[in-house]
């Protein structure tokens, strides 16, 4: 069972050899990097290229780690309770499973992914160290003890917006995805806009990265932002002529697929500014 990529995602080499070293290793796989660098796309491209069914469990701010175990409805229990329902004696009927209680019980190998643990508070890794680490919790309202029949590759992506503790991190294998190099970012485009013509592409991936490594630039625009404005070019029919920019014209064509708030769009508009006055 090795990961090698897919015609649907080029997967540079250090980022195979991670994927690989967890599956080996049976750890999870945490995997930072800036949004938009393809970490929740990996986890779906690992389980297609194995064979492997997903199963995703997206974290929120509000999510708590009980929640990817089960969740009792004592509430539920109650009323039916009051009403005179016979399933209150089964407690089972009131145990919703949860997705590591769902990859835990899967009758095959799966992958497991957990997205954006960063969203949640600070607990929740730790609340989850022993589950993860063990592959088993116990279900203390009908004495059950969920282990996992194959333990699942266990994915776990975060945008780095806030550290993670170090028990958690010691049970991890590590990898963060560098923003791709030119030479990886044209083979990026060419999977996502197969046979986009050289000249265009050149020149709309040079001034994207021109942008991206302008001082003061609030938030660099991601892959994924890229790949959305090179479809609004071809849909668009634009040239590299189109895309040139001089003093009064600053702002990049369609820039709204890559600048994302006021502050970045007034740096380029003070630009063209300046240069209005200089000329």
């Amino acid at each position: 069972m090795k990961f090698e990529g897919t015609d649907a995602y080029v997967a540079t080499e250090d980022l195979t050899v991670a994927v690989n070293a967890a599956v080996t290793l049976e750890r999870p796989l945490l995997v930072k990097g800036e949004p938009g660098t393809g970490k929740t796309e990996l986890a779906r491209q690992v389980a297609n290229a194995l064979g492997l069914r997903m199963i995703e469990w997206n974290i929120k701010s509000t999510t708590k780690a009980q929640q990817g175990l089960y969740e009792y409805d004592a509430v539920s229990r109650l009323r039916d309770s009051q009403l005179g329902d016979e399933r209150v004696h089964d407690v089972s009927n009131y145990i919703k499973k949860g997705k590591l209680w769902e990859a835990f019980e899967a009758g095959e190998k799966v992958v497991l992914l957990i997205d954006e643990v960063d969203k949640a508070d600070i607990e929740f890794p730790n609340d989850l160290l022993q589950e993860l680490d063990r592959m088993e919790f116990f279900v203390y309202e009908t004495g059950e003890l969920i282990r996992a029949q194959n333990r699942p590759i266990v994915i776990i992506t975060s945008n780095n917006e806030k550290e993670l503790p170090d028990a958690f991190l010691r049970r991890c294998f590590f990898h963060y995805i560098r923003f791709p190099d030119p030479e990886t970012m044209k083979k990026i485009v060419e999977v996502h806009h197969p046979g986009i013509k050289e000249a265009l592409l050149t020149t709309a991936l040079t001034q994207f990265y021109e942008i991206r490594d302008m001082a003061g630039l609030k938030k660099k625009p991601s892959t994924s932002e890229v790949l959305d404005w090179l479809k609004l070019l071809l849909a668009e029919d634009l040239t590299p002529e189109d895309l040139k920019r001089d003093g009064p014209n600053a702002l990049p064509k369609l820039h709204g697929a890559l600048l994302k708030n006021e502050q970045d769009v007034h740096l380029f508009e003070r630009l063209a500014f300046m240069a209005r006055r200089g000329g």
